[in-house]
């Protein structure tokens, strides 16, 4: 797949999606692909990433290509940036999707919508807090995948994207990842300051957050109780955007919030399908120059971080 041909040419857009082999991913990769731009898209397991883009070559989308990113491995990225460069010399698009939820349902639970079809919104959103478990591994894959894994690949691409000139980052985040979840008004105030914080601190923050987890003490410091490193990493997310933002005013870097999406990570209890919230990604993906950057999308829609 790695070898399959994409256009060349010097006005050719060139995306990379990661966790692009289904769900919301995937029809973000289908949507930019539809729009002629060339689209790498990536996944952690070769096959299924393959699987994804056959499924999309099949719909006439020839321009789209796999290629392996495991997002939480800096050696994987960098591998993923030495393929971007060799082929096109340039980023155009980075759109950061990958993540996990940091929960367990457990076996009882499968992903069969029939059983969401008479609640309403809040009453799915209750389902899903209600029935979810966060062991302490999965709080800390929380983490290390949803800010550090993004971080990673910000990083490895940071000067593809730079050698473009419409570079375009937007970062998958969450109304969960609203600064409104920080219960510590000290540590919401920070997170908010992005003249000051720097990424140092965010470490420290989330060095304090997992050190407070593993203690059972989230909710006397102000952290979240409910998908508690879900919320924190997002929120770490929305604050390392907004300084990458400031710090390289040349690229487009936003924030974006899919909705309340039918997929895997919800158990099917979303209330859009993935197409409904890869559009409000895509809508970000392809803001015009001079748009916003260093700004939060709620389902398409400049909001507020708070």
């Amino acid at each position: 797949m790695e070898g399959a041909i994409l256009p060349s040419l010097p006005n050719t857009r060139v995306a990379v999606v990661t966790g692009g082999n289904k769900g919301i991913g995937f029809e973000v990769c289908r949507q930019l692909a539809s729009g002629g731009i060339a689209v790498v898209l990536t996944a952690r397991d070769e096959m299924r990433g393959g699987e994804a883009v056959e499924r999309l070559n099949a719909l006439g989308l020839s321009h789209v290509v796999f290629h392996q990113l495991e997002i939480t491995d800096a050696s994987s990225a960098a591998a993923l940036a030495g393929f971007l460069k060799a082929r096109f010399g340039k980023l155009d698009i980075l759109v950061n999707n990958a993540a996990v939820g940091g929960v367990e349902y457990g076996q009882e639970f499968d992903t069969n919508e029939e059983k969401f079809g008479g609640m309403d919104f809040h009453q799915r959103v209750e389902w899903m807090l209600k029935n979810a478990r966060e062991p302490i591994d999965s709080a800390k894959n929380s983490v290390k995948t949803n800010y550090y894994g993004t971080k990673h690949v910000i990083e490895a691409l940071l000067p593809l994207l730079q050698a473009s000139s419409e570079g375009r980052i937007v970062n998958v985040s969450s109304n969960y990842g609203l600064l409104r979840h920080i219960g510590n008004e000290e540590v919401r105030q920070e997170l908010n300051d992005v003249d000051n914080l720097t990424e140092e601190r965010l470490a420290e923050l989330l060095d304090k957050f997992m050190k407070d987890f593993e203690a059972g003490a989230l909710e006397p410091h102000g952290w979240p109780t409910k998908f508690s490193a879900y919320k924190v990493a997002k929120t770490a997310m929305n604050a390392y955007s907004r300084i990458l933002a400031r710090r390289h005013p040349e690229l487009r870097v936003n924030c974006a919030h899919p909705g309340f999406v039918k997929t895997d990570m919800s158990m099917g209890s979303g209330v859009l399908t993935p197409e409904e919230g890869a559009r409000n990604l895509v809508k970000v993906a392809l803001l015009p120059d001079g748009g916003p950057t260093g700004a939060y999308f709620a389902m398409g829609e400049e909001a507020l971080f708070v």
